[in-house]
């Protein structure tokens, strides 16, 4: 699957830096092919926040200023950790619960991005997620 390079004419730089808002918490992302599958997420926590979401895996998001500043949610069952800006409340990032090797990180918190400038993005089926469903017996 092609990655996104340029969102509203801004590229997308192969070591993108992302922040919350008030600065306290930088991120450096490795996107050598871009942004990939940017999405939405109808759970009860992402229909709160609203944020669209990018995915990359464990190694390719590192915290290079803040570290002390970032604040940890979980809910239901604690498997996926939500980060956010204990100064600003900005979410940062996740480690997903659907694929714990890889990390969510917020579009609008990429340095000169928009991500409104993506128009129309997928919603992804949080509400049903695949984890909750039981085996058959």
């Amino acid at each position: 699957m092609p990655g996104i390079h340029s969102i509203g004419g801004v590229p997308i730089q192969r070591h993108h830096l992302a922040r919350c808002h008030c600065g306290a918490v930088v991120l450096r992302l490795h996107l050598p092919d871009g942004v990939l599958s940017p999405r939405r997420c109808d759970c009860s926590l992402c229909r709160r926040k609203g944020a669209i979401v990018g995915s990359v895996k464990l190694a390719d998001l590192e915290v290079i200023e803040g570290e002390h500043a970032l604040r940890l949610y979980q809910f239901n069952t604690h498997v996926a950790k939500h980060w956010f800006c204990g100064t600003c409340g900005i979410y940062t990032h996740h480690q997903r619960r659907s694929s714990p090797d890889e990390y969510g990180y917020n579009l609008g918190c990429l340095d000169g991005i928009n991500p409104y400038a993506l128009g129309e993005v997928p919603v992804s089926d949080g509400v049903n997620h695949p984890a909750d469903r039981r085996p058959a017996q």
